[in-house]
This record gives C-alpha cells, structure tokens and sequence, in this order.
C-alpha cells in the first residue's frame, strides 16, 4: 500500500486565508489523493495478475500506475509551491523568515534546504523558520519541527527554540546559539505571520480528510511488483 505524505496538522494557512485560496490549496490536494488511489489500485491489480502468471497484464497495470503517481507527484508539487506563495508573501512575513503551513514533511525539508543555502550566498545571518507548533495534527504532535532540527544537525547548523514554540531561530553563520533573539526585537509581519499568531483557529479552515502519514520512498510492494514483472518479462521496467 503506498504511504501518502504527511502534512503540518489540519491547517495549511498561518492566516486568514481568503475562501477561494483555501479550496484551490484542497483542491490540488484532493486531486493528488485521487491520484494516490488509483495508483494503489493499479498496483494492487498488476500484483494480483503477476500471482496469476499474466505477466504482460502486470507489466501494463504497473505502468499505469507509474502514471498515477505522476500525477500525483504533479498535483503536490502544484499545492506546495501554492500555499507557500500564499504563506510567505513580502506583506505576511520577513525576508529573514520562512513559514512552513501546509507543507508535507519532504516538501518543507526541500524548500528550507533551498533557502537555507540561498540565504548563505546572500550573507543572511540567520533565518526563523516557523513550523507550527501540532497543535492541530495528530496526537498534537509536531512534524515538521524534527525534520528541520535534523536538517539544521547535517548541514552543521546551529539553532533554538524560540518563544513561540512554533518558530526556530537558525543561525547560517556556523555560530553557537545560546538562545534566540526576543521577537520584539524583529519587525512583525502583518496578518498574524506567525508571530504567536500561526496556531490560532482560522475561521475558513477545515481538518484535513484522513491522516497522512510520511513517505520517505516508494512503496515496497510496488517495487517487488515492478522487478518481479521485469524478471518475469526479461526486460526493463521503467522506474
């Protein structure tokens, strides 16, 4: 079964996102789990026909469901980069601050890995990054937060919790951080910003629709389907 990837709680916006944004972020989102769907159900059936020895029924399931996940992958990709325009326009937020809402897991980590060194070109001394503090995920725990801290670790970065337990403050320079500036003394961002004000209830949002879970690499059984139809057809699969 694929592992769908998993999202900063039920909440994809650190503000008062108007109607019409937040159905184009659910929409993008929906159209991808559809797609996620039917890429299960292709593989499901091109792992049923192999057992049954239709190797060449296989071989064109799994390719219909490599399809899917493109799709898939395309819609994703297409919500990310949406709600991260939204959440992280010049009028929300700082240029020394990054906001993570409505971010899968891998997707939050590839976008600050990318800010992080762009900000380093630029001399940029430091960065807050706000990840959110779970309050609206599962178990109330947070996601995003871990991720960024082991991403901080590997690319020797050091970094501190801030006041607002939603937000890191990283250091680019490879200095040692003791604590984190106070946030009076950084410019609030208008509409909340996430300066104490990104776990507040919003009055549009709604909770997502099931839980995601984290995906770090394709699905196993799609793998052992794809190899075993490739063995069996004596030719390569696309992967």
């Amino acid at each position: 079964m694929a592992i769908p990837l998993e999202r900063i709680g039920g909440r994809a916006f650190n503000h008062n996102a108007a109607e019409d944004a937040e159905a184009e972020y659910d929409r993008l989102r929906d159209l991808a789990r559809r797609e996620a769907d039917r890429k299960k159900s292709c593989f499901d059936r091109a792992h049923e026909a192999y057992s049954q020895g239709d190797g060449a029924a296989a071989k064109e399931l799994s390719e219909e469901g490599k399809k899917h996940q493109r799709q898939q992958d395309a819609y994703n990709k297409q919500a990310s980069e949406f709600i991260f325009r939204e959440n992280n326009s010049p009028d929300r937020v700082p240029d020394d601050t990054i906001d993570l809402h409505g971010q899968f897991v891998e997707e939050a980590e590839d976008i600050l890995e990318a800010r992080i060194r762009d900000a380093q070109a630029r001399g940029q001394s430091h960065l807050h990054v706000i990840v959110g503090k779970g309050n609206h995920s599962a178990g109330r725990v947070q996601k995003i937060k871990p991720r960024v801290e082991s991403l901080c670790k590997e690319m020797g970065l050091d970094y501190a919790t801030e006041e607002n337990e939603g937000r890191l403050y990283v250091d680019l320079t490879g200095g040692r951080v003791s604590r984190p500036p106070p946030l009076s003394e950084h410019r609030p961002p208008a509409h909340g910003g996430g300066y104490g004000g990104e776990d507040r209830p919003q009055g549009h949002s709604r909770p997502p629709q099931h839980h995601e879970q984290q995906q770090q690499r394709p699905d196993r059984q799609e793998d052992e389907v794809e190899k075993a139809i490739s063995k069996c057809l004596g030719c390569c699969v696309v992967m």
